[in-house]
Order: C-alpha cells, then sequence, then structure tokens
C-alpha cells in the first residue's frame, strides 16, 4: 500500500527542487523530516510540505503505521513556464522565463511484505 501527495504549479524551478528531492529519497519518513528541516533554502520547505500531505495521507486514508513509513519516490517535474519580457539594450527586449514544477511524493509501509 502506499500514499501519495502532489504540489502543481509550484512557482519555482524544477533544478533547484530536485537536488533536496534527492536528499531524501529513500529515507525514513522522521528522517526525511529532519533532513528537509534543517536543509537551507525555499525548496526544501516546499517538499517537506508535499512530504508531511503524504503522511497525512497515509494516516488518515490509509490507516497506515507512521513509524513504518519510507520515502519511495520524491520527483520535481517540469510545469508550465511563464514567458515575460524586460526592456533590454538599444531599445530591445530580453526574456524572462518564469519556471514552475510539480512536485510529487510517494510513501510506502517497511515491512509490508512480512505480513
Amino acid at each position: 500500500m502506499e500514499a501519495k501527495a502532489v504540489a502543481k504549479y509550484v512557482r519555482m524551478s524544477p533544478s533547484k527542487i530536485k537536488p533536496v528531492a534527492d536528499l531524501v529519497r529513500g529515507k525514513d519518513l522522521d528522517e526525511a523530516l529532519t533532513i528537509l528541516k534543517f536543509t537551507p533554502g525555499k525548496g526544501s520547505e516546499l517538499v517537506e510540505k508535499v512530504v508531511l500531505s503524504a503522511a497525512a495521507n497515509a494516516e488518515n486514508n490509509n490507516e497506515m503505521n507512521r513509524d513504518n513509513l519510507y520515502v519511495a519516490e520524491v520527483y520535481a517535474n517540469q510545469g508550465p513556464t511563464m514567458k515575460r519580457w524586460r526592456a533590454g539594450a538599444r531599445g530591445g527586449v530580453s526574456r524572462l522565463l518564469k519556471r514552475s514544477s510539480h512536485i510529487g511524493v510517494t510513501l510506502k509501509e517497511r515491512g509490508q511484505d512480512e505480513e
């Protein structure tokens, strides 16, 4: 059994979120939350929010034991890009790409096969 949570259209580039996601992939739930709490940067706060949401889904919807949960899958995929512009040199235009992400977390229970 697994529990999932997804945050869509997060206004941060996936290239900033992916290194944070790599830190917690495969870790136990409490260890992952500790790592995210002490990792600097806004990306860790966003990933932590999604991990907590997945943990709440596991406990409330799937009746899974919180102590046995681990982060099975974390991803930060590219969302839509907003295209903006700023005045550039000699009356030209320089383009601004405001990227967004979709962050997803899947939690599974350890020891599920033994039962």
